[in-house]
């Protein structure tokens, strides 16, 4: 049977702008390129355990429209099974607007549009998905609430938790949020808000992490971009360096990470190995543009460790 993962989150269309320099305040700059690309951390997330060789089920909304219907239809082509999804009238499907600098740097603005909406009734249908999962996988793209009302269900079955701290905000340092997560991963920005404590070097990290796993979390992972990622639980930690490579597109890249760690821990994976795999997804979705189109298969991270 293949891990079973289930992933509630925001869906979102990327509009995606390549320029030599971000703008400055008050300051127009011509841009090379425009792509658009289905994303929102939730999907991409979805997108990834499908191609990593998970059974995905994705709980969330889109609006009635054409970035709606595309990105159910992306979602599916990908083996994601989609039925949970809610079409909401009304309301505009979520967009992302990326400026991605030649370095392969990004900035990034979402309008949730549907992905705000989301409540109750989705929790409710994620709560009736439990029993069929091995591991839920969240972020903080959508309402805090539903966030932590699937948390608190999953962790009263038995059934682990991972959460994507992205788009967090101080009110998510919340330690009964905390207490029911398997695993915490934020990046660097995220770990500030929600500690308030500096990243800027791996000492600063560790404390950093300390600190999230003194709120409750039973582990936490921080990824550290080019720096790794660094594992902290009771008595252990370790960092784990990235991977060498000349990256095209930054975007989504911690997604492919949080999705690798989810995948590999419904297979049963010890967290080196989880580690291990998580790293390389993220490495090589930083390898091509856009947030989907990057999410690397099973295949490619076994080809890709099996050369490391």
């Amino acid at each position: 049977m293949p891990p079973r993962v289930l992933v509630v989150g925001s869906i979102n269309m990327d509009l995606i702008v390549r320029c030599r320099q971000m703008p400055r305040p008050g300051e127009t700059v011509l841009g090379q390129d425009f792509h658009t690309a289905p994303g929102g951390k939730g999907a991409n997330q979805a997108v990834a355990c499908a191609r990593l060789g998970a059974e995905t089920t994705m709980v969330g909304r889109v609006g009635e429209d054409d970035f709606g219907r595309s990105l159910l239809a992306g979602l599916a082509a990908d083996g994601v099974k989609v039925e949970p999804v809610q079409v909401t009238s009304g309301v505009a499907s979520g967009v992302a607007l990326i400026v991605l600098e030649e370095e392969g740097d990004n900035r990034i603005v979402v309008a949730s549009g549907a992905n705000a909406m989301i409540g109750a009734e989705d929790a409710a249908r994620a709560e009736a998905l439990l029993d069929r999962c091995d591991v839920v996988l969240m972020q903080l793209e959508v309402p805090l609430a539903v966030v932590k009302r699937v948390a608190a269900a999953a962790k009263a079955r038995d059934v682990r938790v991972v959460l994507d701290a992205g788009a967090a905000t101080r009110d998510a340092a919340d330690s009964h949020l905390f207490a029911s997560l398997d695993v915490l991963s934020p990046n660097e920005a995220e770990t500030e808000v929600l500690t308030g404590l500096s990243v800027r070097t791996l000492e600063e990290a560790r404390l950093a992490a300390r600190a999230l796993w003194e709120m409750g979390a039973a582990q936490v992972v921080l990824k550290l971009g080019s720096r790794g990622a660094l594992w902290f639980r009771a008595g252990v930690e370790r960092h784990v360096p990235a991977f060498s490579i000349d990256p095209v597109d930054t975007t989504a890249a911690g997604d492919a990470f949080t999705a690798g760690l989810a995948v590999a821990l419904a297979s049963g994976e010890g967290m080196d190995e989880c580690l291990r795999r998580a790293s390389a997804a993220g490495a090589l979705a930083c390898l091509t543009l856009g947030a989907q189109p990057s999410m690397p298969t099973r295949a490619q991270v076994d080809v890709f460790l099996a050369t490391r």
